[in-house]
């Protein structure tokens, strides 16, 4: 890996899971922090196995049966990347979907993107491009379970741009880190 960006300097390499609801910004912050911090990135979507994808672009939510062949390849990036850093995006909707993704003891911090209901319809409506439609936004919202005090995760809110919300996260690495 390469010598560290000016800004990444004293923040230990470890794997962020830049996490929320479909139109939450996941991959708009998460490619912010890689290029500032320099790590690997894997934008979690790709990881989707084709049935998924053709099921989510039909309107069909996702069941927690559909998403363990995905959560299983995306534990299989965070393995990987574990001792290096790395960046990716994975809306790890449920506590039972992050124990899973930090199973075999890579460090995570999961990266909370929270935007209000409002806003994610919005944006859903303007999105093009994207396989998943925004009428399953209500279901992505009634799985939600926002992460709990007691786990590795920083809460982001999403209301200004992007740049506010990267700063806003290297902030808390810095802090998490002991950086000045």
């Amino acid at each position: 890996m390469s010598a560290p960006l000016p800004v990444a300097k004293g923040i230990r390499p470890r794997v962020l899971v830049v996490m929320g609801v479909s139109g939450s910004g996941k991959t708009t912050i998460a490619d912010g922090l890689k290029n500032t911090l320099g790590w690997p990135y894997e934008e979690g979507d790709t990881l989707h196995p084709k049935a998924n994808v053709a099921k989510m672009a039909s309107g069909t939510p996702l069941t927690d049966e559909d998403r363990w062949p995905w959560l299983e390849k995306c534990r299989d990036w965070i393995d990987e990347n574990a001792a290096t850093g790395g960046i990716l995006t994975c809306s790890a909707l449920k506590r039972v979907y992050r124990d899973f993704l930090r199973a075999n003891g890579a460090e995570l911090l999961f990266v909370y993107l929270k935007v209000p209901d409002f806003t994610l319809r919005q944006r859903l409506e303007r999105r093009k491009g994207h396989y998943m439609p925004p009428s399953l936004l209500a279901s992505q919202l009634e799985a939600l379970e926002e992460p709990a005090a007691d786990e590795p995760a920083i809460e982001v809110s999403v209301q200004h741009s992007p740049a506010e919300a990267v700063a806003h996260t290297i902030g808390a690495l810095r802090a998490r880190d002991g950086v000045v």
